[in-house]
């Protein structure tokens, strides 16, 4: 029982951040469950967080969601997506991270130290980073930072910036999860966790909602960088530690 509150606590934490960050749990979910539960059952774990979780978003910033990116963004993120699921039971677990690690090091480095550069909110630049972002999540099981990084990039407003990235992570961790579960990364696991997730998704959302409000604009960029570079920092550690679920 000590084992299941735990993980729901740190689910709730996972959320919080993930809202404050806009770009989802996942980037702090997955590296650290990857030290409790064997990689395919993370993956499965974490889709379904985000289920959950955007949902709550998308009904809590609705309001605030760009159509325009969304379209941009989101399709070619959902196609990429299933690509990368396709692939993700091939994945080289090291390699992958190593360079998902130093990509989020560089990248958030970059803007923190360059805060004035923004990428221009144009189709390639959606298109593009909406591909890079969806196969990411579908492979590695976490594409949320590199969807973080862009839409940061975008300067855009912190509402339009949560809603606008709930709204394309729903379609891209639905269809992970569909895909993740006819591969079988859902066998024998514990349903516990998944009305743990429910209810932290709600809950982490709703907290990380309310300190949302009392960020400003630029406070709320650095954090969404801060979020990524620490991420990555962590991935490095854990791949250069060569720890992994058994």
């Amino acid at each position: 029982m000590s084992e299941h509150i735990l993980f729901f606590v740190f689910a709730v934490v996972c959320e919080i951040i993930g809202t404050l960050g806009g770009f989802g749990s996942s980037v702090i979910f997955v590296p650290v469950a990857g030290f409790f539960f064997p990689r395919p059952l993370v993956l499965s774990l974490t889709s379904i967080l985000h289920i959950f979780s955007n949902i709550s978003k998308i009904a809590l910033f609705w309001k605030h969601i760009n159509l325009r990116l969304l379209l941009l963004y989101g399709i070619p993120s959902l196609l990429f997506t299933i690509g990368g699921a396709l692939l993700a039971d091939q994945a080289d677990d090291r390699a992958a991270n190593t360079l998902l690690g130093i990509f989020l090091v560089l990248f958030s480095l970059f803007f923190l130290l360059f805060p004035s550069i923004i990428l221009p909110d144009n189709k390639t630049n959606a298109i593009t980073s909406g591909s890079i972002a969806g196969f990411a999540a579908g492979f590695l099981g976490t594409g949320g930072a590199i969807r973080g990084v862009s839409l940061a990039a975008f300067n855009l407003q912190k509402d339009i910036f949560v809603g606008t990235s709930a709204a394309i992570d729903f379609g891209v961790d639905l269809s992970r999860f569909i895909i993740y579960t006819e591969q079988g990364f859902m066998a024998n696991a514990d349903w516990i966790y998944v009305l743990s997730l429910f209810a932290a998704s709600w809950i982490g959302t709703w907290l990380g909602k309310k300190l949302l409000n009392k960020l400003s604009q630029d406070t709320f960029k650095k954090t969404v960088l801060t979020l990524i570079l620490l991420t990555g920092i962590v991935l490095l550690i854990r791949v250069a530690t060569g720890y992994s679920a058994v």
